[in-house]
């Protein structure tokens, strides 16, 4: 019987070579087969994730429609719009935080402006100052981007300056509560002054503008005050109407979605305030804070379709994972599901949770619109 071997020792080279082209082709064309089922093995399972997003996002566009009643707040300078939502529709958008709460802000930020101004041209070193540990030179390093000595801070600083004088001028016009007019006035000499000094000397430094910050501090604080108490009466007061409107059943289900950026995510200041007008009882799963990388050109459908996701995967998670709670829990909150498992793992442990410290009084407060304790 001739083996393939002994076949080969009696054929040409040329025979040979294309016995084995042949022989070649015949072994790729029986792989060929695998890999393409293989191929069409996991496309079949990815479907299986695409069909559940397809049925997850009609579920929730459908949704949408049936949210109800659901306040959406967007943080803006004057201190939020506020719109209501109920039986699909959008009953109402407000600006309610009174006029005084931007002005004071807009001139609280004076030492901001001026920061915004001179950090690209500061040292690049950390100077010897009280706060020096709390400043990483690496983030300094970054900031102070500009060559030393370069001059390019004196035009806009004087731009600034101008717009200062402007306002510093017309403030007594204004019309302010004389306390905030007077924290106004200490705020825009002071940084005028500040300004004036270091375009005279032509040349700033990191301890000046500590030294100056420092000083109109206090006045900042009072600014902080009257802003305070602008929003909180502005926010409460739109409350009560809403909740008058609505009636005490609809309220007690109320949603409130928040949007803001990151930098101002933890601790909210419209979070804080409305979440005493709130059904105490649901408070916590029922005001959302959706941080967001910036402010979406859409936000209430950017809020609605994140509240969607929301509901429709507390209802799930009691019917996927109606054997373990824990997880459970993370479909219905903010942990990913993997996230238990994947600590095992690596053999970590969950970061401490943020905790909000309002202080014993605040949260034995009353709220003023439910009359209940408040959480605050």
């Amino acid at each position: 019987m001739a083996t393939r071997r002994g076949f080969l020792g009696t054929v040409s080279a040329a025979g040979a070579a294309t016995f084995l082209t042949q022989t070649q082709a015949a072994t790729s064309a029986s792989a060929a087969p695998a890999a393409t089922d293989e191929k069409a093995a996991r496309d079949a399972i990815r479907n299986v994730n695409a069909g559940m997003r397809a049925n997850y996002a009609s579920l929730k566009a459908e949704l949408i429609k049936h949210l109800s009643p659901v306040v959406v707040v967007q943080n803006n300078a004057v201190g939020g719009r506020f719109t209501l939502i109920n039986n699909g529709v959008q009953v109402e958008t407000v600006d309610p935080v009174p006029e005084y709460f931007e002005l004071a802000k807009s001139i609280a930020h004076v030492p901001l402006g001026i920061y915004s101004v001179i950090a690209a041209y500061l040292s690049d070193q950390v100077p010897n100052i009280p706060n020096a540990d709390r400043i990483d030179p690496h983030d300094l390093d970054m900031v102070a981007f500009k060559t030393p000595g370069d001059k390019g801070w004196i035009t806009p600083l004087n731009s600034f300056r101008t717009t200062l004088n402007s306002a510093y001028t017309k403030l007594p016009t204004a019309n302010l509560p004389l306390d905030l007019e007077n924290s106004c006035t200490t705020i825009l000499s002071e940084a005028m002054k500040f300004i004036d000094t270091i375009v005279k000397a032509q040349s700033f430094d990191m301890v000046a503008y500590n030294r100056f910050a420092a000083t109109v501090y206090p006045s900042i604080r009072v600014n902080m005050t009257f802003a305070a108490t602008a929003q909180i009466t502005g926010i409460e007061t739109l409350m009560k109407r809403w909740r008058t409107l609505l009636g005490e059943a609809a309220w007690s289900d109320l949603y409130v979605t928040v949007l803001s950026i990151w930098t101002t995510s933890d601790l909210n200041q419209a979070s804080i305030i409305i979440r005493r007008t709130m059904n105490q009882a649901k408070v916590d799963t029922h005001l959302i804070d959706l941080p967001t990388v910036e402010t979406p050109s859409d936000p209430i459908a950017v809020a609605l379709d994140n509240l969607a996701r929301i509901v429709q995967d507390n209802v799930a998670a009691e019917m996927v994972f109606n054997t373990d709670l824990k997880v459970a829990d993370a479909l219905k909150g903010k942990e990913d599901l993997l996230s238990d498992e994947i600590l095992k793992q690596v053999g970590g442990t969950a970061p401490a949770a943020k905790t909000a410290a309002f202080g014993t009084a605040a949260a034995a407060a009353t709220c003023p619109i439910t009359g209940h304790a408040a959480s605050v």
